[in-house]
């Protein structure tokens, strides 16, 4: 099966998707859709993503959209190295950490949010960073909890799982931001341990052929 990946080295959704199909060892394609530019909201590729966003993954059969769905995709269709625990218990926990990141800390993070404010509420760089911080802050708080009472290493268990396909861009950010991490140190050391390996190094987006470092 052919795949092109959707992204922008910078997306944290794009990231996501990228640790997944690196832990996977898949084979893909990236197409890139600047950000800055509003590249992802040309017709073009609407006709794939009605909602002008990355990721989308194309398959030879579909197009995949939102990056929860595209991480449940690949882990069905490519089963090994499991990302979602055996049990049903467990799977529910992970969703839930993951389900934190996706919902509840990222959409009111992303370039649209932030965008919006400046220029419909006039929030000056100080004003969008403290808005950056307060929800990070959230989010990571409840996690925190959860991967002191469930990580393994990890931030579930003692094995890589769709919540740190999402963890780690989320730190990703909270770092690109100066977020200060120190009052979450079991969250912030299941990022580092599941970082250190090869294919969330593979992901980070500093090695992305898109990559725009200046």
């Amino acid at each position: 099966m052919s795949l092109t990946l959707h992204g922008y080295w910078r997306s944290t959704t794009a990231y996501r998707v990228r640790i997944a199909l690196a832990v996977k060892g898949i084979a893909y394609e990236q197409v890139t859709h600047d950000l800055r530019t509003g590249a992802q909201r040309e017709a073009g590729y609407r006709a794939l993503s009605p909602q002008g966003l990355v990721p989308a993954l194309e398959t030879d059969d579909a197009v995949l959209t939102q990056s929860p769905a595209i991480l449940e995709w690949i882990d069905e269709t490519y089963p090994d190295p499991p990302l979602l625990p055996a049990d049903a218990n467990g799977r529910a926990v992970v969703r839930a950490m993951a389900a934190t990141i996706a919902c509840d800390i990222h959409p009111v993070n992303n370039l649209r949010i932030l965008n919006a404010l400046r220029t419909e509420f006039g929030a000056d760089e100080a004003a969008v960073n403290r808005w950056i911080a307060r929800w990070i802050g959230d989010g990571f708080a409840a996690l925190e909890t959860l991967i002191a009472h469930d990580g393994g290493g990890f931030a579930f268990g003692a094995t890589p799982t769709i919540a740190d396909c999402h963890l780690v861009p989320q730190v990703y950010s909270a770092e690109r931001f100066a977020v200060d991490l120190s009052p979450y140190p079991h969250l912030k050391s299941a990022a580092d341990k599941a970082r250190a390996l090869p294919a969330f190094a593979a992901a980070h987006p500093d090695r992305q052929p898109d990559a725009d470092l200046a």
